[in-house]
């Protein structure tokens, strides 16, 4: 009998780290979680599997520890989906976000270089290195142009990985995720902002919603849909770059829209503006071309945009009811 395929996940107890650690379960993988000794992890997003999950320490900040965690757990696989990845973060604190977002990259790959050149690794890239859009849609072959330390992080990332592909001939492949959400999602994120901020307002705990530019267009997919194309990308038997996408756009007042609309409430009753969630340089329209990754991973998003929202509504009115 083979042993099960072992996966390393960094960024595991995110939301991304928790659908994807859920999918290679079913798999049949042993799952091992790679997370920083701090103060504040949170292993809320995976308290319902952690018991079928071997957490080790490691830092994307010290490329010892991640040869250390290769060495001893072996793993055929590494995902790594830990950034800090938050853009409005990213201005007020560039130098950080370049260390873990960028570098970090760059010590994993080192890692994999070092203990064992045949494990396949994904990179989480992101639709904001597209940032000021050359052209819509945007595909694998459009030029980036990045609008936050962030998006000039993940560049980096993206880049270097291609670099170590073709330098070292690692089975390096990259992921072009936009934008993608889910119940787990963030309080940070405008999409969770609202979700939640539309339930507290339904079950009489809030009376307004305090947000930026509503007219902000992003092209949203559900995460638990994302992380399957991840695992296929490392199924192929060359290494490549999908863009990872839905193929349609939604404003963030659309978003508002059926969030309330959902809870029988009218967001203008309710959506104040506020300067202070206006970012430096916004990102025009992000709208991505998935076709190479439908055409040669088979893959296609299950859940619609409507769809997701709803989830994400019924969800936080159920955590704020119980």
């Amino acid at each position: 009998m083979t042993p099960p395929r072992r996966a390393l996940i960094t960024g595991i107890t995110g939301q991304d780290g928790s659908y994807l650690a859920e999918l290679l379960l079913d798999q049949g993988y042993e799952v091992i979680g790679m997370v920083r000794r701090s103060s504040t992890l949170n292993f809320e997003r995976i308290a319902h599997i952690q018991d079928r999950v071997t957490l080790v320490p490691g830092d994307l900040l010290d490329e010892v520890s991640m040869i250390n965690v290769l060495r001893e757990q072996r793993p055929a696989e590494v995902y790594n989906l830990a950034a800090q990845s938050f853009v409005q973060t990213s201005w007020g604190q560039p130098v950080l976000t370049g260390e873990t977002t960028a570098l970090g990259v760059t010590r994993m790959l080192d890692a994999i270089r070092i203990v064992d050149p045949g494990i396949r690794f994904y990179q989480a890239s992101s639709s904001e290195m597209f940032g000021k859009v050359v052209e819509v849609p945007q595909g694998e072959g459009t030029p980036f142009y990045p609008r936050s330390p962030y998006g000039v992080a993940k560049v980096y990332g993206h880049w270097i990985t291609v670099n170590y592909r073709e330098s070292y001939g690692l089975h390096a492949s990259s992921g072009i995720l936009f934008n993608h959400e889910s119940p787990r999602r963030g309080l940070e994120f405008v999409t969770r902002k609202i979700s939640h901020g539309a339930a507290r307002i339904k079950v009489g705990l809030d009376r307004e919603l305090r947000l930026g530019n509503l007219d902000a267009q992003r092209d949203w997919g559900f995460a638990g849909d994302y992380v399957r194309a991840m695992w296929l990308m490392l199924q192929q038997d060359q290494p490549d770059d999908f863009v990872v996408a839905m193929g349609e756009t939604h404003s963030v007042r659309e978003f508002c829209e059926l969030a309330f609309g959902h809870l029988d409430l009218d967001y203008r009753e309710h959506v104040v503006l506020d300067e202070r969630f206006m970012r430096p340089a916004e990102v025009d329209l992000l709208i991505g071309d998935a076709g190479k990754a439908q055409k040669l991973l088979g893959w296609t998003p299950e859940v619609s945009f409507s769809e997701l929202v709803r989830l994400m509504v019924e969800n936080d009115v159920n955590m704020l009811r119980a």
